[in-house]
């Protein structure tokens, strides 16, 4: 069983938009931070953004500006959407659920910006 699942992603051109979303199973209890990591080729994973149970935020500074996390506590939900893609945007990107009970992470989804 998938603990975490993301959707979306695809092939977008520079200066578009795309939406992810993530969903955590039920069976994931008191999450404490739900967020989105992405791995470029040859690359280490870096975080994208991060939003806690609370509502506070942060931004990797190469996506300020251009991209927002929002979430939904009760449905254990989060999305990012992201506009003005650049090519440096491609990566696989992956949801990460922080719980009391573990740390989860989905198996991604390829966000290719390419002209």
């Amino acid at each position: 069983q998938a603990h975490v699942v993301e959707s979306g992603g695809g092939l977008v051109q520079p200066g578009g938009s795309l939406r992810l979303s993530c969903a955590a199973s039920q069976s994931v209890f008191s999450i404490t931070r739900m967020g989105y990591y992405r791995q470029a080729p040859g690359k280490q994973r870096e975080l994208v953004a991060i939003i806690t149970s609370g509502g506070s935020t942060n931004y990797a500074d190469s996506v300020k500006g251009r991209f927002t996390i929002s979430r939904d506590n009760a449905k254990n939900t989060v999305s990012l959407q992201m506009n003005s893609l650049k090519p440096e945007d491609t990566a696989v990107y992956y949801c990460n659920a922080l719980a009391w009970g573990g740390n989860y992470w989905g198996r991604g989804t390829l966000v290719t910006v390419s002209s």
